[in-house]
């Protein structure tokens, strides 16, 4: 072994015990302020979003910090691909040995889902480019479609949701009866709810035209009478802005628990679901300057 060997060889280790460190640090930042630190599981994103693929897209450069998950070996690396684990150490310093010494490797193996990269294979790639500074890594790409989108800061507890989100898309195929609709929700069972929503919403619509009215039927009318108004009433107002930790989707399943509130409990005749949203607004506004 000459002395460049040995002094990469060295560094390479140093590099390691840095990586290391760097975790250690991850996590303490992470518990301190709340952010996810594990990378995804890629089979735990399978079955809650029932993805569908994967469909090969070639080799692509992928921005490394778009990598937050893995195949299989999720524990073995933080979010930020740093080594959680001591027994990645010998493969780790090979793989940055080749770097040093200006080896070229393989491309890595990915998934994409959404705008989220899992890896399949080069987990040690990764993990090398990330404490090297790279930024961009070249990979083979394989696409998995998926009906809602995911970003590389998603917490693990989002998934629930997004799986509620993926089961009422599934159920009303809103994504092709309405394409430009985007429901988001921050309220747990929200979709239910919605699901109920329109559910009565057919049974009326059944009563009022006395015929049979199909599901996909029902959804667009729901979706262009009742949530569009109620939506284009809270955009206009701008109060989702006293509401930053919520969407619009939350304040529709609030405006109709304050509509039927005003029917059950005053005895007001059903608002329609614009003049609902007034009304809501009109309160919590009221409400806001009663405690200024």
């Amino acid at each position: 072994m000459n002395d460049n060997d040995q002094d990469f060889t060295g560094r390479s280790r140093a590099d390691f015990s840095r990586a290391r460190f760097k975790a250690f640090i991850n996590t303490i930042v992470a518990l301190v302020q709340g952010q996810p630190n594990q990378l995804l599981s890629y089979d735990e994103i399978k079955e809650k979003l029932r993805l569908g693929g994967p469909i090969y897209r070639g080799v692509k450069t992928v921005q490394l910090n778009q990598i937050a998950g893995s195949l299989n070996r999720y524990r073995d690396f933080d979010r930020a691909f740093m080594p959680t684990q001591t027994k990645t150490a010998e493969r780790w310093q090979r793989v940055n040995l080749a770097f040093y010494n200006d080896i070229s490797l393989p491309p890595v193996v990915l998934y994409k889902v959404g705008q989220v990269y899992f890896v399949v294979d080069g987990h040690h790639r990764v993990s090398v480019a990330r404490e090297q500074g790279q930024i961009f890594i070249e990979a083979e790409v394989r696409e998995c479609s998926t009906k809602v989108n995911i970003t590389p800061n998603i917490h693990i507890d989002d998934l629930e949701l997004l799986s509620e989100q993926v089961n009422f898309i599934e159920r009303t195929a809103l994504d092709r009866v309405c394409p430009a609709a985007n429901i988001q929700l921050n309220i747990s069972d929200g979709f239910m709810r919605m699901l109920e929503h329109i559910a009565v919403h057919k049974y009326f619509m059944g009563i009022e035209q006395q015929r049979d009215i199909s599901d996909e039927e029902a959804v667009a009318h729901w979706y262009d009478n009742v949530y569009l108004p109620i939506i284009f009433v809270i955009r206009a107002s701008g109060i989702l802005e006293d509401f930053p930790k919520h969407t619009e989707g939350d304040l529709y399943l609030w405006t109709l628990d304050h509509q039927h509130y005003l029917h059950e409990n005053i005895g007001l005749d059903l608002m329609p679901p614009e003049e609902a949203a007034r009304d809501y607004i009109k309160t919590q506004k009221d409400f806001s300057e009663d405690l200024e």
